[in-house]
């Protein structure tokens, strides 16, 4: 049976759901996956709600649709949780990684699956610290790599390093990836 794991971002314009995408899928390729990344947005305008999918496989991919039963959702902005079923089409045995301050139990009574496994972790924070800007896909690409398998810690860090090098000064560089290290021990699960 072929291996498929589709990955669904959730966040706003400006947060970086796509780009993360982008890079955990240049990550999985780099260790031999077949790959597809896109995003899905409306009116492109910071702030405004986003999805970006990953698909990972062993087979080449032919699906052209959105992920609509991810095993794993990232979710970059914990507000949506209040307009969005994060959740939607999940199994039980999925994972769940959002970004809050709140503790993750307070994070569950939010959540439509109460069967999941959820993680948090406050990227906001981490990415306000490490690269000072509000920022918090890189960090939580950090959670990813420590709660599931999609991703080691090593080859998000690489991924952020062979996307970004050419975008970012060295010392914003140096922090995305020391937001990764932090998010990768911080993160809580409920």
């Amino acid at each position: 049976m072929p291996q498929l794991t589709e990955v669904r971002w959730h966040g706003r314009g400006g947060q970086g759901a796509k780009t993360a995408g982008y890079v955990l899928a240049e990550a999985a390729a780099a260790e031999g996956w077949q790959i597809q990344a896109f995003p899905e947005y409306g009116a492109e305008r910071r702030g405004a709600p986003i999805r970006s999918y990953v698909r990972i496989s062993d087979r080449p991919i032919r699906l052209r649709c959105p992920v609509r039963e991810p095993k794993i959702v990232v979710v970059l902005d914990d507000t949506l949780l209040a307009s969005e079923d994060v959740a939607a089409g999940m199994p039980d045995d999925g994972v769940i990684i959002v970004n809050s301050v709140k503790p993750p139990a307070e994070v569950r009574t939010q959540i439509s699956n109460q069967k999941v496994r959820l993680y948090t972790v406050d990227a906001t924070r981490i990415a306000l610290d490490t690269i000072k800007r509000d920022i918090p896909n890189t960090p939580m690409l950090g959670a990813l790599a420590r709660t599931t398998d999609v991703v080691t810690l090593e080859g998000a860090k690489k991924a952020v390093s062979e996307k970004l090098a050419g975008k970012l000064s060295p010392a914003v560089l140096q922090g995305n990836l020391d937001a990764i290290d932090r998010a990768y021990q911080e993160v809580r699960e409920a």
